[in-house]
């Protein structure tokens, strides 16, 4: 049976919101071709509880669980036990269906809801083995305590399942049941611990970029793929650390620490080629790789497949934060500021919540308040009454691929051949047959190989040669990845959750293994700090960058970067700290190589900037400040380009009019700029017409086609078909850039050179080949005049970057597969945007497929450590994953417009904020 209900009372809902659910229903119903009718009553069933009074097995003592105005919980009790059990119970009311098809995602069971459709996405993840790592991290890594909280939080989970119908979950579930008998299993700790996998999936580092150099070699020689990964500017983009290294004396990194009072320090290399064995076959990564052009692309497919939960893989996945001394605040405390880019998302993937103890002590220990993951015990990002923190993305290389030469069932080490470890998987597919799959693993981890076609067969036309022994059966490309190890982040968490001070908040991330995180810090006394975590592997030979010949013992791993080696700040002289993911240190102060794929610092060199300038100009940075600096929409690459574009003579007074809307442009790309429109497509078509037909097609994104004049325009008009087919031809030949912040850095390396042959261009049917700098510009903005006038009209000056640049919330399951009715009911939007790729409002957009938004800001806060109920919030939906609920998207508006909610945290002011509560008391209770 249900929780028994002494009272209860949802909101009440308006007549077209019932209107809606109606007919929403009644859609799902004739998508799956039943005639069956289901009742208004029926799909508010689930509706979660927010006032009376519920009793809840389990539970020791009375839990208060508060929300706001905007549905944020906030809960109240007297132990440990009793509060992760409290907020297993709220997630569930709000967003079990995501917390399952998260939970089913990450142990590679998508198939037992969705079909054969999920079958290739579950093998690949069994391949991976999440779930079976987070299994032995739960049985052999996890303190007591920890394991403790997971069960509470499982229990809270469960007691919130137990009894009710599909209908009763979510209608998600209700529609699913017209389709097949899938109904939820009891929630377990082991499906909390799987999330932290998903996390450092998705932030695992450059997998891809090393995938993409291999595939370059067969179009570009080296000096050209250097054009492509230009070096970190160190000279123009300050690192996050800006002083200190390893003291050779003590062995750990001093932050303090003067250059002459260094040298190389540590017990690494950066890209240095000491250690292995030396007993195995010489080889080299470019061999390694060479003549895997088709496999590794269909291996970048393969991870493609993998749901995207946190974020699109690449440029894309990033963050802001920074934190400022009270020396520079109005406040006269520290302000702490963070906004992490992730995919957008229906429901958002961050929830908002306050897990209080009403009196802290040893059998109650947090007082903690900030951002969650739905499945997960604790707060992720947030602060506590002593000490804020915030992440974003390290970007360590953290995975490399290996080459395996095979034989049979064996592997080739050197000299010697070492059994595959082998392990059969069974993927149970709703309404279909089980597959079977086998898992094959060489010390370096799975052969993802082996879940492709063409991989299956790698190596076929791999070059025989002498640095690659004989090929024999084959080659198979095996993934080494710090994750696939067990680990103690779960631990991390709840350390986080009850730091005091720098030392106790270091000790905390000390444990946060993957994904590897730019921990910045605040406190209530008034310090500032950074911290780097992470388990980040120190290779004996190569850097990385290229996968490596896995039988040449020399390119093991042999051991990780000590966390007393990994740099840190505290109080910093400057009086700031900003990470955006730029790189942590000069590569030339520090002995460890932490990645040759750090972002370039578009964004963390504008935030250093916008600080930088208040504080010369004598100003104080308010929380005001710090809100309007979230929303900083400056592009970097329009500064750049923008004075050339302008200097270009343009003879066809049709591109003129464009081109005039440069003129006394100030970069900002704001939704009602129709500059940022024009340069925005400039700088695509700049992007196709220098590299676009130059990379190979194994790296191409599908995207739209370019330089397309439409068959309605005014202007000299041209074969429209040729036009078409031009296009699609080029399209269909190459790869296409993604316009992120390494291509800014590529582009300003070139702009001195006016003839280097990366301007050149080929002719065609409608326009000249380009052989300079300012010929392919100038096209350029011809063809993105042509672009516009399709998607905007012919009046340029009716354009504007909002109406290009779009964000269209759909939601994660039904929202992207389901009807296409079904999907305009569920999804919501678009809205217009301001912002774009690399700007720190980082709303951004893949140059190779259009200007839709791709990844956002998911969320956005501002701390005051000097009063945490002056603190500022926004979620980019809302807390509930009900559909119809007036939580759903009930923040979207505000976040767009680049508001804030306040903060409640104080005891007296979140009750000052409270209009609804729920009080939870042990089974067999009265009430009270």
């Amino acid at each position: 049976m249900p929780a028994n209900t002494t009272a209860s009372s949802p909101k009440k809902k308006g007549r077209r919101a019932r209107l809606l659910v109606l007919v929403l229903v009644l859609a799902l119903v004739a998508g799956v071709g039943y005639g069956a009718y289901w009742s208004i009553s029926t799909v508010r069933a689930s509706f979660p509880q927010t006032t009376g009074t519920l009793e809840l097995d389990g539970l020791k003592g009375r839990v208060e669980v508060k929300r706001d105005d905007y549905g944020i919980p906030q809960l109240y009790a007297d132990s440990d036990e009793d509060l992760f059990l409290a907020q297993g119970f709220v997630q569930a009311q709000d967003r079990f269906w995501e917390m399952d098809v998260r939970r089913h995602m990450t142990a590679g069971r998508l198939s037992e809801m969705f079909g054969s459709g999920q079958v290739e996405t579950d093998a690949f993840l069994r391949t991976l083995g999440w779930r079976r790592i987070a299994q032995q991290e739960y049985d052999t890594k996890l303190s007591a305590e920890t394991k403790k909280h997971l069960q509470s939080y499982a229990a809270g989970v469960n007691a919130y399942l137990e009894g009710r119908s599909a209908e009763e979950l979510s209608v998600e579930y209700a529609a699913l049941g017209l389709v097949n008998d899938y109904k939820p299993e009891r929630w377990t700790p082991v499906d909390s611990v799987a999330w932290l996998k998903a996390m450092a999936w998705d932030l695992r580092g450059n997998m891809q970029e090393e995938i993409d150099r291999s595939l370059l070699t067969s179009r570009l020689d080296e000096e050209q793929i250097d054009d492509l990964y230009p070096p970190y500017p160190y000279e123009r983009n300050k690192p996050i650390v800006a002083e200190g290294g390893i003291d050779p004396a003590t062995g750990t990194f001093d932050p303090a620490a003067r250059p002459s009072d260094l040298n190389d320090g540590g017990s690494g290399a950066n890209g240095s080629d000491a250690g292995g064995t030396g007993d195995g076959t010489a080889g080299s990564p470019a061999d390694a790789a060479s003549g895997l052009n088709s496999q590794l692309s269909a291996l970048s497919d393969s991870l493609d497949s993998v749901p995207a939960l946190l974020g699109p893989s690449g440029n894309g996945i990033g963050s802001n934060s920074w934190v400022v001394s009270g020396r520079y605040t109005t406040t006269g405390d520290p302000l702490l500021a963070n906004d992490p880019h992730l995919a957008p998302q229906l429901p958002s993937l961050w929830y908002q919540m306050g897990l209080h103890c009403r009196t802290v002590s040893a059998a109650c220990k947090y007082d903690v308040a900030g951002y969650t993951f739905s499945g997960m015990p604790g707060v992720i990002i947030g602060h506590n009454q002593d000490v804020a923190w915030g992440f974003t993305n390290l970007g360590a290389d953290v995975t490399d691929l290996y080459l395996e030469k095979l034989t049979g069932d064996s592997y080739t080490v050197g000299r010697r051949e070492k059994k595959l470890t082998v392990r059969t998987e069974v993927i149970k597919v709703a309404g279909g047959a089980d597959k079977t799959i086998t898992v094959r693993s060489t010390e370096h981890g799975p052969l993802v190989s082996d879940r492709s076609n063409q991989l299956e067969k790698v190596g076929d036309k791999a070059p025989v040669s002498n640095s690659a022994p004989d090929r024999g059966t084959g080659y198979a490309v095996a993934l080494q990845w710090t994750a696939l190890q067990p680990g103690n982040s779960m631990d991390a968490v709840f350390e986080l959750n009850r730091a005091k001070d720098f030392r106790s908040f270091r000790n905390a991330s000390r444990k946060f293994e993957v994904p590897s995180q730019n921990l910045v810090y605040a406190d209530a006394k008034g310090n500032i700090g950074y911290q780097a975590p992470g388990r980040i592997p120190v290779r004996s030979r190569g850097d990385g960058s290229t996968p490596a010949p896995g039988w040449d013992p020399r390119y093991r791993w042999k051991g990780y970067i000590p966390f007393d080696e990994l740099p840190y700040e505290y109080n910093p002289e400057r009086g700031y700290i900003v990470t955006a993911n730029q790189s942590v240190i000069d590569a030339e102060k520090y002995p460890y190589l932490i990645t040759e794929d750090y972002g370039y610092g578009a964004r963390s060199q504008r935030i250093n900037d916008l600080i930088e300038s208040k504080i010369q100009g004598g100003g104080k940075i308010s929380t005001e400040d710090m809100r309007t600096m979230q929303m900083d929409n400056s592009s970097e690459i329009a500064k750049l380009l923008t004075p050339y574009l302008l200097k270009i003579d343009i003879s066809d007074p049709y591109v003129r009019e464009a081109q005039k809307l440069l003129e006394g442009w100030d970069y900002t790309q704001e939704p009602d700029s129709g500059a940022a429109a024009y340069f925005n497509a400039v700088w695509r078509n700049v992007l196709k017409l220098a590299f676009g037909n130059k990379l190979p097609k194994e790296l191409r994104i599908e995207g739209e086609c370019l330089n397309v004049r439409p068959a309605d325009s005014t202007a000299p008009d041209d074969d429209l078909g040729e036009r078409v087919r031009e296009c699609g031809q080029r399209d269909g030949d190459s790869a296409q850039p993604d316009g992120g912040d390494r291509w800014y850095e590529v582009v300003r390396r070139l702009m001195k050179d006016e003839d280097n042959e990366w301007w050149h261009s080929p002719k065609t049917r409608t326009e000249s080949a380009t052989g300079t700098r300012d010929e392919l510009l100038a096209r350029a903005m011809v063809d993105a005049r042509w672009e516009l006038t399709a998607e905007l009209g012919k009046d340029a000056s009716t354009w504007s970057w909002g109406r290009l640049h779009q964000l269209t919330l759909k939601n994660q399951t039904l929202g992207t597969e389901g009807p296409g009715f079904l999907q305009f009911v569920l999804n919501r939007g678009p809205w217009n945007l301001g912002g774009g790729e690399a700007a720190v409002n980082a709303t951004g957009w893949n140059a190779a497929s259009g200007y839709e938004v791709v990844w956002v800001p998911s969320m956005r806060m501002v701390l005051n450590a000097g009063d945490w109920d002056k603190s500022r919030w926004i979620n980019l939906t809302g807390a509930s994953g009900h559909a119809y609920n007036a939580h759903y998207t009930d923040q979207t508006d505000k976040w767009a417009k680049g508001d804030l909610l306040e903060w409640s945290y104080g005891a007296e002011a979140v009750s000052a904020r409270t209009v609804d509560t729920l009080t939870l008391t042990p089974k067999g209770a009265s009430g009270g």
